[in-house]
C-alpha cells in the first residue's frame, strides 16, 4: 500500500462562513467530517489528519527570511489535510469523493507521498 497525502483547499469566503456559523451548524459540520474519516479509519487506511490553523509564518530564500502568511486575505488557502495508505491512486481518489468539503465547493488536492530511502 503507498501512501498519499489529501489537501482540502477552499476558498477565504468559505473560511469566514465557517466562522459565522452558530455553534450547532459548526458542529454538524465537524460530525460530517468525523463520520467521513471514521469510514476511512474503519477501513484502516487512515494515517493521520488535522485542521490548519488559516494563518502562519512563511520562512523563504536561503536566508530564511520570516514573514507572516499565508494571509487570509488569499484566494484559497489550504485549510486541513488526510495522509491515508491506497492500493492505487485512483482508490485515493475515490476515498478522497466523500469529503465534506465539496459541499462547499471546496478541492481536494491528491498527491502521492514519495518516500526516501534512508540508509
Amino acid at each position: 500500500m503507498e501512501k498519499y497525502m489529501l489537501l482540502f483547499r477552499n476558498t477565504t469566503a468559505t473560511e469566514s462562513a465557517y466562522q459565522e456559523m452558530s455553534p450547532e451548524a459548526m458542529q454538524a459540520e465537524l460530525d460530517k467530517w468525523n463520520s467521513w474519516i471514521g469510514g476511512i479509519a474503519a477501513q484502516g487506511k487512515l494515517v493521520g489528519a488535522e485542521a490548519l490553523e488559516q494563518e502562519g509564518k512563511v520562512v523563504s530564500g536561503s536566508k530564511h527570511v520570516v514573514t507572516d502568511g499565508p494571509f487570509v486575505e488569499s484566494k484559497e488557502l489550504v485549510s486541513g489535510y488526510l495522509v491515508l495508505q491506497a492500493s492505487s491512486f485512483e482508490e485515493a481518489i475515490e476515498l478522497s469523493k466523500g469529503c465534506p468539503i465539496y459541499e462547499i465547493e471546496g478541492r481536494v488536492e491528491v498527491r502521492a507521498i514519495q518516500v526516501f530511502n534512508q540508509a
